[in-house]
C-alpha cells in the first residue's frame, strides 16, 4: 500500500487524533544541551546521533483504538441553567483534549466564577478534561464530587498519543474571531500549567520532534498564533538531516504519559477531598436530580446524546505499541505517521478515521503503520 505523505499541518492534525525496522547505524543531527532530567533545554552547534526505533512486529506489546470527540466548530466551553442549577459545558476538544485541557478548565472555572453561585460542583466525566476541570475548581476552593461511568484507565484519555499539540479541534473554515480567541486564551494558559508539571511525578517531558516531509512546509494558523510555545523551532539542514524525507522541521514541544499522569491526577483529586461516584447519566433531567447547584459537563462524545449535540462526531485512531527503547529520546511525525517514545513503549500511530466508531483494530491499519515506519526508520542515515 502506497503511504500518503502529509504536509506539516497534516502531519499535526494526525497527531491530535489519537484515540492517538531493523536498527541501523545513527544519524547525525544537532545536538541539544540537556539538564539533569533529560529534558531539551536548548542547542548548540555539534553533532548528535539519533538511535533509529527498531520497527519488527515480534516487539509489539499492544494496538489500542480511541474515539476522540471532534466538532467541527470547535470545542464548547459556555454556561447556562439546568433549572434553578448552573450547567458549565466544557467538550468536544478533538484531538486536543490532553492539550488544551488545563486551558478549557481555567475558562470553565471562570464561567463558574463570574455566575456569582457558591455550593459544592459536580463535575460529569473522569477523562482528561473532567479531572483537570475538577481539579481548577478544587484549588479555587469549591467541593468537588466527579460522577462518571469511566475512571482510569479505563478513559479514551488513557491512550491519547499526549503530546503538546492544540491541532485538530476546529476545522479551519469554521474558525471566527471569538473562537480563536478563546483557543488562544485556553492554550496559552494550558502550555504554562504543563510546564509546572514538568518532571516524573507527572510524567511529562519536553522532547525534540521531528516532522518529514517530502515538500516544503506551507503555513499553518495554529502555529503561526502560538509559535512562541515551539522554542528552538527550525528547519534542519541538509547535511544534518538524518531521515528519508527532503525536509525535516524541529520543535521541542511537550509529551505527556497518560497513564502515569492520570493515575497522578486522580491521586492529587482525593487528597484534596475530592470524590468519585460511578454513574452513567441518559438524561439532563437525571443531572438535575443531583444535589450540587454547580454542574460541570466534561463528557467528551458523551455529550452528543445526553445533550443531544449532533455536531459531536468520533475521530478513530489505531495506535501499535512496541517494547520501551530507552535510547529513543526523540519524537517523529510525517509521512502520514507518528512515533512518540515512553517509558511504556515505543506508540506508533498513523490513522485518522472521521465518523468511525468502531473500536477494533483495524489489521491493515496496524499492518500500514509498521511497514511505514519500517520504512523511515529503516532508511535512517
Amino acid at each position: 500500500m502506497q503511504t500518503m505523505h502529509l504536509d506539516r499541518r497534516q502531519a499535526l492534525k494526525a497527531i491530535g487524533l489519537v484515540a492517538g525496522g531493523v536498527v541501523l547505524n545513527s544519524a547525525c543531527t544537532q545536538r541539544v544541551q540537556r539538564s539533569v532530567s533529560g529534558s531539551t533545554v536548548g542547542v548548540s552547534n555539534h553533532i548528535r546521533h539519533l538511535v533509529p526505533v527498531n520497527v519488527a512486529a515480534d516487539r509489539e506489546i499492544r494496538t489500542v483504538v480511541g474515539l476522540r470527540p471532534f466538532r467541527p466548530s470547535g470545542f464548547v466551553v459556555r454556561a447556562e441553567s439546568l433549572g434553578e442549577k448552573l450547567l458549565v459545558h466544557n467538550y468536544g476538544h478533538g484531538g486536543g483534549g490532553v492539550t488544551l485541557s488545563w486551558g478549557t478548565a481555567f475558562l470553565a472555572a471562570e464561567l463558574v466564577r463570574e455566575s456569582g453561585k457558591a455550593g459544592p460542583v459536580a463535575v460529569i466525566g473522569c477523562g482528561v478534561i473532567g479531572l483537570a476541570t475538577a481539579r481548577t475548581l478544587q484549588r479555587r476552593g469549591f467541593d468537588v464530587t466527579i460522577y462518571a461511568k469511566d475512571m482510569p484507565p479505563e478513559t479514551t484519555s488513557n491512550i491519547a498519543g499526549a503530546s503538546w499539540s492544540p491541532t485538530s479541534v476546529i476545522d479551519e473554515d469554521h474558525r471566527t474571531a471569538a473562537w480563536d480567541a478563546q483557543f488562544e486564551r485556553a492554550a496559552r494558559f494550558a502550555h504554562r500549567s504543563w510546564q509546572l508539571l514538568a518532571g516524573d511525578e507527572y510524567a511529562v517531558r519536553w522532547r525534540e520532534q521531528y516532522t518529514l516531509s517530502d515538500q516544503d512546509f506551507g503555513p499553518n494558523w495554529d502555529h503561526e498564533m502560538l509559535h512562541d510555545l515551539f522554542p528552538a523551532s527550525r528547519n534542519l539542514d541538509p547535511s544534518e538531516n538524518p531521515f528519508p524525507a527532503k525536509v525535516v522541521h524541529v520543535e521541542n514541544t511537550m509529551f505527556i504519559e497518560p497513564s502515569i499522569y492520570l493515575n497522578t491526577l486522580v491521586r492529587d483529586f482525593y487528597i484534596f477531598g475530592g470524590r468519585i461516584r460511578r454513574i452513567m447519566f441518559a438524561t439532563p433531567s437525571q443531572l438535575a436530580t443531583l444535589s450540587e447547584p454547580i454542574i460541570v459537563n466534561c463528557t467528551g462524545l458523551g455529550a452528543r446524546e445526553l445533550f443531544g449535540d449532533r455536531e459531536l462526531m468520533p475521530i478513530k485512531g489505531q495506535l501499535t505499541v512496541l517494547l520501551p527503547q530507552p535510547e529513543v529520546d526523540y519524537a517523529m511525525v510525517g509521512m502520514g505517521l507518528y512515533m512518540f517514545p515512553r517509558r511504556d513503549g515505543i506508540i506508533l500511530g498513523g490513522t485518522f478515521e472521521r465518523g468511525v466508531e468502531t473500536m477494533e483494530p483495524n489489521p491493515e491499519a496496524k499492518q500500514r503503520i509498521l511497514a511505514g515506519h519500517q520504512r523511515i526508520f529503516g532508511g535512517m542515515r
